[in-house]
């Protein structure tokens, strides 16, 4: 269900709270009614708005003293307010603009000024808010670029320099070449990661959904993580039967259930297992990715689909990650319909699960 803009509106007159809070519910915004600025303070901490409709004379607090305790708010101050007043005079307006308020609407108010006043604060405030997340973003694409690259291409350097001008026992040849072999696949992953993380954000790369074999899908990916597994003496199963199939990218779907199985190795110690399965829920097939790793903390379930956050830690093996993978498949799985969730519980291991359409998205 789309996310319905809260406004809050605060006049002392009861009339203008019914016809304002009338006028816009029927526009589909979700409205919240305060009779002075006291109780709009109230509403304010307890709930997140996307504007504010304020009336300037109020008893015990006017609209100026109510918008300027909104603006010294770090939790509020950005929210839009928009001035109710019957002061039409310029220094009145320009007072108005100086406490903060983007906007002012003279009483009595014309209906479509009043909706389209509305209308276009709540869609700057959604391209600002847009704005605000592809620019970090794009701080996280860069740092991931600079550090992670950097950390990877600096040691693989060394290691060749070392061997270049014999620095080494050839002896240990057989030591160095797996560290060398190691870092080279994670910066070519981490390469293909970020060059299809790029080409989702440009518009490059489009969905085209098709009927996909799934225990193919599955069996490919277990394969190309043979030789991690077999490191770490971690058993991978497939559950997935011969017959299974979604409607979605094969591409896209690629790179999701390769990146949600190199997690689960990563994320599991020695001898540990990988167990995927399906059920069809709701016209959707699961697919769901258990192992029996670390887990995640609660308070770092959030973070770790959202590219925006940092969130970072150490695999069971002291391998090292960025987070993308994660970000990528969520953007992946959003383009093909479907959901991608994570139920885990620290020391308990964790379960990836993703929810692809059977057949066409009508969507």
């Amino acid at each position: 269900m789309p996310h319905k803009n809260r406004i809050l509106i605060v006049d002392d007159n009861p009339q203008n709270l019914k016809v304002l809070g009338n006028t816009l519910t029927q526009q589909g915004y979700h409205i919240f009614l305060a009779k002075n600025g006291l109780q709009a303070l109230e509403i304010v901490n307890k709930k997140p708005f996307d504007l504010i409709l304020l009336d300037i004379m109020m008893p015990q607090m006017t609209g100026f003293e109510v918008c300027q305790q909104l603006k010294h708010n770090t939790d509020t101050k950005d929210i839009p307010v928009i001035f109710l007043t019957a002061k039409i005079e310029q220094d009145d307006i320009i007072d108005g603009l100086e406490h903060g308020a983007v906007d002012y609407i003279t009483k009595p108010f014309n209906q479509k000024e009043l909706i389209l006043r509305v209308h276009t604060q709540i869609k700057l405030k959604t391209i600002e808010a847009e704005l605000k997340e592809a620019l970090q973003s794009k701080d996280k694409f860069f740092s991931i670029i600079a550090h992670d690259l950097g950390n990877l291409f600096s040691g693989m350097v060394g290691l060749l320099r070392l061997l270049v001008d014999k620095e080494i026992d050839y002896s240990q040849v057989d030591t160095f070449l797996p560290l060398i072999k190691q870092s080279s696949e994670r910066g070519y992953n981490l390469l293909t990661n970020l060059l299809e993380w790029s080409r989702v954000h440009t518009g490059r790369i489009k969905p085209h959904p098709q009927l996909l074999d799934v225990n193919t899908l599955v069996n490919t990916n277990m394969q190309l993580l043979e030789n991690q597994s077999l490191q770490k003496q971690i058993t991978i199963v497939s559950k997935i039967k011969k017959e299974t199939v979604a409607f979605v990218d094969m591409q896209m779907c690629d790179t999701v259930m390769r990146n949600l199985l190199s997690n689960a190795v990563k994320f599991t110690p020695k001898n540990g297992h990988v167990e995927i399965s399906s059920v069809d829920i709701d016209g959707m097939l699961e697919i769901s990715i258990q192992d029996s790793g670390v887990g995640i903390e609660p308070k770092n379930i959030d973070k770790i689909l959202r590219i925006d956050e940092s969130y970072n830690t150490k695999g069971t093996n002291n391998e090292s990650g960025t987070g993308l993978g994660l970000s990528l498949c969520q953007e992946f799985i959003d383009k093909n319909n479907g959901i991608l969730g994570v139920d885990s519980e620290l020391g308990n291991g964790s379960r990836f699960y993703i929810r692809l359409p059977l057949k066409r998205s009508e969507r």
